[in-house]
């Protein structure tokens, strides 16, 4: 007999389990890192528990699995609320069983949201719109690697080998042909996601070698960093199926252009369903102005969600399809923030500073975050940069400590965050670039062992 709640489900849930006796589901939230964190339980149980039950030192772990220092006191590991979202309730469909994933909302035992999660931060984040009678639209673009299976850390990652035998090969961007080498591995991503619900709108070669892009539909914010959430996993599974990994570091590869999380932003008010950034006329607004200055101003301090790790900085390298300055400009991709050619009422604004190994929900939040304080504000742009900004003065934080530090010294992205997010945010990102600054890497033993 199928489980009421099941009814409150996405229709693309209920078609997975229909006329199957489903077995397990994963109760999940997506932790700093974007990992998803929770437990499974059998779907007997999970249909008679309202809530769920996580320390909240999730939110205080590393990518290395370590524990950053509680800013806010004792690391006393009290128990958060987690209580599922039907309206994220997908599919599993690499499992050997019939089995579901929920995102769970995360609230504190007396009710209040969990500042420090980071599906919270982009609802405070929508939030702040929603008061000012705007409705946030976005649409990402994810790019990744697929590799060959690397099991040895010390040895550098290669590109897959393809169906024709040969190893994926760079400089092949919009090849058809490139992508048809690994199309068992693109296969199965379609098939799973159209077992989740997902909407693909492309899939395609980027410039790398093995390096896939995929676009998505826009839409709500937090819709979309659910699905990229659950997008990550499934492509993983699917690569796993046929002998590779996928990743999405941001520069898995020397030599290579880095994987970037591209997103396009618009306006609309919620009361006209209107694009903000067009007036009657079809024309540019002011307000699509603010929003452009608002970026270039406050994006320096959010760099560090955009690029959380030591190795998404390997990626702002001038003439590798990455952003090295905040210019912006229309139709040039060689600036950070690009107006795309569009109609008035699909009128946006580019980003093209995130990594995709950004957390999405921290991604979305820092980069809507930005054209928020713009529209408060209410200020210019610099002048439009006409020619190649990689010919402009790099303006980007060097490495993660440097942009910590900006994000520390930024009131405003404080305010519009959160406080205890940004402290346990710098706590987690501080306690991982330490433990790096202790590795010896291979370029230090080839030319300073012997010759300093």
């Amino acid at each position: 007999m199928k489980a009421r709640w099941i009814e409150e489900t996405p229709q693309a849930a209920q078609d997975f389990v229909a006329g199957r006796r489903l077995d397990e589901v994963e109760c999940i939230v997506a932790d700093i890192a974007g990992v998803a964190r929770g437990k499974a339980m059998p779907a007997s149980k999970f249909a008679h528990q309202e809530r769920f039950y996580l320390p909240n030192s999730i939110f205080l772990q590393t990518i290395t699995g370590d524990w950053a220092d509680n800013p806010s006191g004792a690391f006393t590991e009290p128990d958060m609320i987690l209580t599922p979202d039907f309206s994220t309730a997908t599919a599993a469909p690499w499992t050997a069983d019939v089995t579901l994933q929920v995102i769970h909302d995360v609230s504190t035992q007396t009710g209040e949201p969990v500042p420090t999660a980071p599906r919270n931060v982009l609802k405070r984040v929508v939030d702040l719109y929603r008061e000012k009678g705007w409705k946030p639209i976005v649409a990402p673009e994810m790019e990744f690697f697929l590799v060959a299976r690397n099991i040895d850390p010390n040895q550098p990652i290669m590109p897959p080998m393809g169906r024709s035998g040969r190893r994926a090969a760079a400089k092949q961007a919009y090849s058809m042909s490139a992508v048809d080498e690994y199309g068992k591995v693109i296969d199965d991503i379609y098939d799973f996601a159209e077992a989740q619900g997902f909407e693909i709108d492309g899939i395609l070669q980027e410039g790398g070698a093995g390096q896939v892009e995929i676009n998505l539909n826009h839409g709500d914010p937090v819709h979309l960093a659910d699905q990229i959430f659950y997008f990550k996993r499934l492509i993983r599974e699917a690569a796993l199926r046929h002998d590779c990994f996928a990743t999405f570091m941001a520069k898995p590869i020397e030599g290579e252009p880095g994987s970037a999380m591209h997103i396009h932003h618009s306006v609309v008010g919620i009361e006209t369903g209107r694009n903000i950034f067009s007036d009657e006329k079809g024309h540019e607004t002011p307000a699509f102005m603010h929003f452009i200055a608002g970026m270039q101003k406050h994006l320096p301090a959010a760099v560090a969600l955009l690029a959380p790790y030591v190795n998404s900085y390997r990626r702002y390298v001038p003439d590798f399809a990455a952003p090295i300055n905040l210019e912006w400009g229309r139709d040039n991709r060689t600036t950070g923030l690009r107006v795309p050619i569009s109609g008035p009422e699909a009128r946006r604004i580019e980003n093209r500073l995130a990594g995709m190994d950004c957390n999405p929900y921290l991604g979305l939040a820092a980069s809507l975050a930005c054209g928020y304080l713009g529209l408060i504000e209410q200020e210019s742009p610099r002048a439009e940069c006409l020619g190649d900004a990689y010919m402009s003065q790099d303006e980007l934080p060097y490495n993660l400590g440097d942009a910590l530090d900006l994000m520390d010294e930024s009131a405003p992205m404080r305010e519009v965050l959160g406080a205890e997010f940004i402290a346990v945010y710098q706590a987690v990102k501080r306690n991982e670039y330490k433990e790096f600054l202790q590795v010896i890497s291979p370029w230090e033993r080839e030319h300073l062992l012997l010759n300093v």
